[in-house]
C-alpha cells in the first residue's frame, strides 16, 4: 500500500493512477462528510466531486505540516459552504416565524437512534440550519468563525443553531413517540 506522501507526489505530477488511488482511499469517508451538509446523496456526490477537483488542483499547496486528512476535510467543508451559497437562491425557505416553535416535552425513553435516523433528521433541517448545526456541533467551529464563513451575523449563527437543535429535538421526540406507540400496539396485539 502506497503512503499518502507517495500518492501526493504522484498527484502533483498529474499521475492519473495516483489520483485514482487518492480518490478511492478517501471518497467514502468524505462522502459522509459532504452528506451531512447536503439535502440528499446526489447533492453530496456533487459536493464530493467538486471538492476532489479542488484537492487535485491545490495539492501542491499542501505544506506537509499538519494532517493531510484534515487539510482535505477542510476543503470538503469549504466546498459544501460554497455549494450552499451558490444554490441559496434556488432553495425554498419557510419564514423563521413559521418554523416549529412550540414547547417541547421530555424526550421519551427511546434514545438509541441509529446513525441513519440521526442523519435523516439532520438532513431534513432547512439548509441554513443544517449548515450551521454541522459546522458548530459536528465540526467544532465557533459561532464567530461560522459567521465569517457564511457571511452572516454572529447572532444569526447562534439563533439558527438554537432553532436547529429545537427542530432536531422535536423530530426525535416524534420518532420516539411513534416507536413507543408501535411497540405498545405490537404488545397489545399479541
Amino acid at each position: 500500500m502506497q503512503s499518502d506522501e507517495d500518492i501526493i507526489k504522484g498527484c502533483i505530477k498529474r499521475d492519473r493512477q495516483a489520483q485514482k488511488i487518492l480518490y478511492e482511499r478517501y471518497a467514502d469517508i468524505f462522502l459522509g462528510v459532504c452528506n451531512r451538509y447536503a439535502a440528499n446523496i446526489a447533492e453530496a456526490e456533487d459536493i464530493l466531486q467538486e471538492g476532489f477537483v479542488k484537492v487535485f488542483f491545490h495539492l501542491q499547496e499542501f505544506s506537509g505540516a499538519g494532517s493531510f486528512f484534515n487539510w482535505m476535510r477542510r476543503i470538503m467543508i469549504n466546498t459544501a459552504i460554497t455549494y450552499y451559497h451558490k444554490n441559496l437562491k434556488h432553495r425554498y425557505y419557510d419564514e423563521i416565524e413559521k418554523m416549529y416553535d412550540a414547547p417541547h416535552a421530555e424526550v421519551p425513553d427511546k434514545s438509541d437512534f441509529t446513525r441513519e435516523e440521526l442523519l435523516e433528521v439532520i438532513q431534513s433541517l432547512p439548509p441554513g440550519y443544517r449548515m450551521i448545526f454541522n459546522l458548530y456541533a459536528i465540526e467544532g467551529y465557533k459561532h464567530k468563525e461560522i459567521a465569517e464563513m457564511l457571511e452572516i451575523d454572529v447572532n444569526t449563527s447562534k439563533s439558527q443553531y438554537s432553532r436547529a437543535k429545537k427542530m432536531i429535538r422535536h423530530k426525535l421526540e416524534n420518532m420516539s413517540r411513534i416507536a413507543i406507540r408501535d411497540k405498545e400496539e405490537n404488545e397489545d396485539g399479541q
